[in-house]
């Protein structure tokens, strides 16, 4: 009879423990990496070209990095491969705050591609803004100096 009770209880918490981990399996989530650097909050201090990548299972997250741009434009790249879920935005702003760049790709849609020059600003130490929202899919993006 114990035998039989524990093994009620061993089968229950496997049961749950198994319903647990397939539930956060399926949970929303988004990441952003830059130059080989998952961002879990805010980071500084890139130089040179920016080469990264994101990908997400329904999720939204927004980071932000600071980047020294020596001129005062920059070319950018971005790509998506998206189900018709969610969006990818980027804001890029120059030394001085005014912004550069505010570009979104929404999946499922065409173009699923962008790029070019950004607008003429100070140059310094820009703000590049990422933000994957409601984004099932994967990315990457790209920023080198202009002029």
């Amino acid at each position: 009879m114990k035998n039989t009770r524990l093994w009620k209880v061993v089968t229950l918490i496997m049961a749950v423990v198994f319903f647990v981990a397939c539930d956060k399996e399926d949970d929303p989530s988004a990441s952003i990496t830059v130059n080989g650097i998952l961002l879990v909050g805010d980071q500084s201090d890139f130089n040179g070209d920016i080469d990264a990548s994101f990908t997400g299972t329904e999720g939204t997250v927004s980071r932000s990095f600071i980047w020294n741009n020596n001129l005062n434009t920059a070319d950018f790249n971005a790509d998506i491969t998206a189900t018709s879920k969610g969006s990818f935005r980027m804001t890029v702003e120059d030394s001085e705050g005014s912004v550069v760049l505010d570009r979104t790709i929404d999946g499922g849609t065409e173009p699923d591609t962008i790029g070019g020059v950004t607008s003429s600003g100070a140059s310094g130490i820009w703000t590049v803004t990422i933000k994957v929202t409601s984004f099932t899919g994967n990315g990457s993006f790209s920023m080198s100096e202009g002029d």
